[in-house]
């Protein structure tokens, strides 16, 4: 929970919504805002004063340090409440093996790659379905038990590699015929649609990705700086 505290925190700072000394509030009022416990904030905090994004200065507060370049594992996460932000949270509905799809565009060098389905969330909020397409070759089996909320975290702890760039094309889609009940549109209606294509450090291809979002939760964001 601290390492996603973390990355929202980075989100956040890089978005330029959080600015360069800028003081944030107490620390129990923070932690009670986000719903977590004020040790599992400190420890989020802590990471950040590591990579040179926060002052702590003792009797005073934290501070904001704006730094560019920061690594983060939701460096590639364009999805956002609409009134901003979120911390991203997802819940996997199904992990297969399976041949890709003749609708599939061509990635990786298997015939074969794992779906994965999951809920994301956005602040505890339902906001969109995913659907991953993972080249085969990367992994012979993937657990469920072993997903983290940031597959792009997996991939680097688990499998040893991970997306260095991505290219994503939105639309207009339709809900999925698998979408659970608490997401918030039903099957066949129209919602924000996502595809994307994501390249490991070495160039290669390795995964497919759509994502369906309830446009009255979220909005895709891109920002150029």
């Amino acid at each position: 929970m601290h390492q996603q505290v973390s990355e929202m925190l980075i989100r956040e700072i890089a978005a330029g919504r959080m600015i360069e000394g800028e003081k944030l509030p107490p620390e129990r009022d923070m932690a009670a805002d986000l719903g977590i416990a004020v040790g599992t904030l400190r420890k989020a905090l802590g990471d950040l004063e590591r990579k040179g994004l926060l002052s702590r200065i003792q009797g005073s507060g934290n501070y904001v340090r704006s730094q560019p370049d920061v690594a983060s594992v939701y460096s590639m996460f364009r999805l956002e409440l609409l009134e901003g932000g979120g911390l991203p949270t997802a819940r996997v509905l199904s992990v297969d093996r399976l041949a890709k799809p003749m609708d599939l565009p061509v990635f990786g060098s298997s015939s074969e790659a794992h779906r994965i389905r999951r809920l994301r969330s956005l602040g505890g909020k339902p906001a969109a379905l995913e659907e991953i397409w993972l080249d085969g070759s990367r992994a012979e089996t993937v657990a469920i038990e072993e997903l983290s909320d940031s597959l792009y975290l997996y991939y680097r702890k688990a499998l040893g590699f991970w997306i260095l760039r991505a290219e994503d094309r939105v639309g207009v889609g339709q809900v999925p015929g698998w979408a659970p009940p608490e997401f918030g549109l039903a099957p066949g209606a129209a919602a924000g649609f996502i595809e994307r294509t994501g390249w490991m450090q070495d160039g290669a291809s390795a995964e497919f990705s759509r994502t369906w979002f309830d446009h009255g939760v979220a909005r895709y964001v891109a920002r150029l700086r």
